[in-house]
């Protein structure tokens, strides 16, 4: 008989879980006082002791994680928005594929699930939430997925091999700017020739208002590391007096730049920038594309200066960048 209910204590709060008639199971998020969880309610195929093994690993953050491979409107959202946007989904058959920094193996499972038959490989660093990623596969019965575990932050698991495709979605911001060195340049050396690196869902390094880690604090972007150390902690209720450089970039302050990446890249002589497939004529109408339809005046605004930037200059600047580089 299946099990009714379950609740998992820890010292951020309380999570209860209940089995409702269909066989599905309701999760309830109760955090401390203090404790910001912005999920926190969710029903779920998955059974308890997933839910029990992903509560082990990601403490509150169940819900969220969980939505992260069951919701279309999550992660597949974006699969389908900024990769398929540049490659059609028939190229990827039989292909091997990275997903770099798969975390709990949400966005692996969600390529498995959307993509052709195809070889896909999820490389981690936190061994825990490599647990979870193998048991989500296992409960979901899927073939066609691995999972490895990067020895540490700026070093690739031995023996990787060749890949067609590689997929590193918001994860560049969070490498240290010697990982981000390393880890892109292992990669690179990894991809085939005519492979294509989609690097996606991370915030611009230059944008007015830093909102990733802060939360919305203007012009943070263009102060030098320590004076925006010292503005983060007074500006941001996301950050805490205590909290070093480090951590805050850890947290993603600091986003990425089409330059920085291609120069890490090898330049144009080694990378070559795709243009989204039509009837997108830019990196700016993907960005535009991806927007919900709040505030649209605001944000045709924003998509309509733009495009005049990028006449009167030739840039493409967007708050987000949503890349695919294709190795020449």
């Amino acid at each position: 008989m299946a099990t009714q209910s379950a609740e998992f204590t820890g010292p951020d709060g309380t999570l209860r879980v209940e089995l409702l008639p269909d066989g599905r199971h309701q999760i309830s998020v109760q955090p401390k006082l203090g404790y910001r969880i912005a999920v926190r309610s969710w029903v779920t195929a998955y059974p308890i002791e997933l839910i029990r093994i992903i509560h082990t690993a990601k403490g509150l953050f169940v819900c969220d994680e969980i939505m992260r491979e069951e919701s279309s409107r999550y992660v597949e959202r974006s699969l389908r928005h900024e990769v398929l946007a540049y490659v059609d989904r028939a190229a990827f058959a039989g292909k091997r594929i990275l997903d770099f920094g798969c975390g709990s193996g949400a966005s692996t499972l969600v390529l498995n699930r959307r993509l052709p038959p195809c070889e896909i490989v999820g490389v981690e660093v936190e061994g825990r939430l490599i647990d979870v990623a193998r048991a989500r596969t296992r409960h979901l019965g899927r073939g066609g997925v691995e999972f490895l575990q990067s020895p540490s932050g700026d070093r690739l698991p031995p023996d990787l091999g060749t890949l067609d495709f590689v997929v590193f979605s918001a994860v560049f911001e969070h490498l240290l700017p010697h990982e981000r060195l390393a880890v892109l340049t292992q990669i690179w050396s990894h991809l085939r020739s005519g492979g294509v690196l989609f690097l996606n869902q991370t915030p611009y390094r230059y944008a007015p208002i830093e909102m990733h880690t802060t939360g919305g604090v203007p012009l943070i972007n263009y102060l030098p590391d320590g004076l925006a150390l010292r503005m983060a902690r007074a500006c941001s209720s996301r950050v805490s007096a205590t909290e070093d450089w480090d951590t805050l970039l850890r947290r993603g302050i600091r986003g990425g730049t089409v330059p920085e990446i291609l120069t890490i890249l090898g330049g144009a002589r080694h990378a070559e920038l795709l243009t989204p497939l039509p009837p997108l004529r830019d990196r700016i109408d993907l960005w535009y594309r991806m927007l919900s339809r709040r505030h649209a005046w605001l944000k045709c605004s924003i998509w309509g200066s733009l495009k005049v930037v990028r006449a009167l200059t030739g840039k493409q600047i967007t708050p987000s960048l949503a890349l695919a580089i294709r190795k020449r």
